[in-house]
């Protein structure tokens, strides 16, 4: 029997780490059979402009799937099997379809939206191929490259062989002409803008900075039965930025005891 043929899949995210290895593998005239992007539909709409200029530049096609079924309809409406113990019940009474926001311990967005779609994708090929998969992550990532290679022993990690830092992949997309229109003056990762485990400090970007997407961020949150976040719902996190900004004016400090306090009870008010 003979072995099946090579194919190799770069798996791009359209960060900037995953652009760099892109583009680096194409200067150094790598294989590259496939270039994979999994869609969640979540993207800020500089990633799809991203997206678009990359496909140009390099002048190949990105391989772009996506989930059957999109992030609103998971969130708010897919019908869901769950254990009703009396904890949950008395937490939170009847519960309303969906999985409702993520949390630390369910990413279930992560395993529905990139993952499932794209082992889906990949286990076709499979059958024909041994897929070779190349992965960005930056040599200084190192918990997330540990994690990595224990769980998938097999896929390549070009950037830590050429020792690239995630500050040398970004510098080295800037100078290639790849700027995210900006994104990354802004934030310091480009992922799912709607993601509730992001830092507050990103929050606080968003709400200051897309206006537009807070608001979709806002409906979101009125529709589902989980908060956003165990400390803040989307609301209560709006009306906390708008006070640090009073304070801030007023010269006061927004990180003491005495902030705290006072945002307790404007919370509380309403």
């Amino acid at each position: 029997m003979t072995d099946k043929p090579k194919l190799h899949v770069v798996s791009l995210s359209g960060g900037k780490d995953s652009t760099a290895m892109l583009l680096k593998m194409i200067e150094n005239n790598m294989q590259i059979d496939i270039i994979l992007f999994c869609d969640t539909g979540l993207e800020f709409p500089q990633m799809y402009e991203h997206l678009d200029k990359l496909e140009k530049h390099i002048g190949r096609k990105i391989t772009r799937i996506k989930a059957k079924q999109d992030f609103e309809y998971l969130f708010s409406e897919h019908k869901i099997k769950r254990k009703r113990s009396e904890k949950f019940i008395e937490k939170y009474g009847e519960i309303k379809n969906g999985y409702g926001w993520a949390g630390p311990r369910m990413r279930w967005c992560t395993s529905k939206l990139k993952d499932l779609p794209r082992e889906q994708f990949l286990q076709k090929l499979r059958q024909e191929y041994d897929v070779i998969e190349y992965i960005g992550i930056a040599v200084d990532e190192g918990y997330r490259l540990n994690r990595e290679r224990n769980q998938n022993p097999n896929h390549i990690h070009p950037l830590v062989d050429w020792n690239m830092t995630e500050a040398d992949c970004l510098e080295y997309c800037y100078s290639k002409g790849f700027d995210w229109g900006g994104l990354y003056k802004i934030f310091h990762r480009v992922s799912c803008w709607c993601c509730p485990l992001q830092s507050l400090d990103e929050l606080r970007k968003l709400h200051d900075n897309f206006p537009e997407l807070w608001k979709k961020l806002e409906y979101w949150d009125s529709i589902t039965w989980r908060k956003f976040r165990a400390d803040y719902t989307v609301l209560e996190l709006e009306k906390r930025f708008a006070f640090e900004k009073e304070c801030l004016e007023k010269g006061l400090p927004i990180n003491n005891k005495a902030f705290f306090t006072a945002l307790k009870e404007r919370l509380k008010n309403g």
